[in-house]
């Protein structure tokens, strides 16, 4: 999967981006630094809310991190550098629904804070894609409204102009 996942575009061939391996106990012990973490932030959580945080990474048996990780260049921008992440993050998904296994791209409140990245092994210079979660799955997902496509594109028809 991460073969498939690694073969991108990928401008300079930096490979900007890397994988975080989250599986066995590892998982479990992710949701009590997170429980801790949100605790801290938001003060005493309830018990729904500490269970919420636990779970975070336990829910699927493997969790796999793609993080941005870019690199110095004078050619290539970083908004290029953070796409291709985003291409390997999607390749990782179609590789693994290929292989039969369901999948769930999440970033969530903790991707966005420091100690959170932190805690998840980003070093301070390294933003979160996506956390793939995989595993296998019986039922269908929640039916989710998809955007009409004819709204998203137009011919070009010359420069724009205001």
């Amino acid at each position: 999967m991460l073969t498939i996942a690694s073969r991108v575009p990928d401008h300079g061939r930096l490979e900007p981006w890397r994988f975080i391996i989250y599986r066995g106990e590892a998982r479990h012990r992710i949701g009590e630094q997170l429980a801790d973490l949100a605790e801290q932030r938001e003060g005493p959580l309830t018990e729904g809310r500490r269970n919420q945080e636990l779970a975070r990474f336990s829910r699927a048996p493997l969790v796999i991190g793609v993080v941005s990780s870019p690199k110095e260049s004078i050619k290539i921008p970083q908004w290029e550098m953070f796409l291709s992440g985003g291409a390997a993050a999607m390749n990782l998904i179609v590789a693994a629904n290929g292989l039969g296994y369901k999948t769930n791209w999440i970033t969530n409140w903790y991707s966005d804070v420091e100690d959170g990245r932190r805690i998840l092994g980003l070093a301070p210079h390294e933003r979160v894609i996506g956390f793939v979660h995989i595993g296998t799955f019986d039922g269908e997902g929640p039916a989710r409204p998809r955007p009409d496509v004819r709204k998203l594109y137009s011919e070009y028809s010359g420069p724009w102009e205001a």
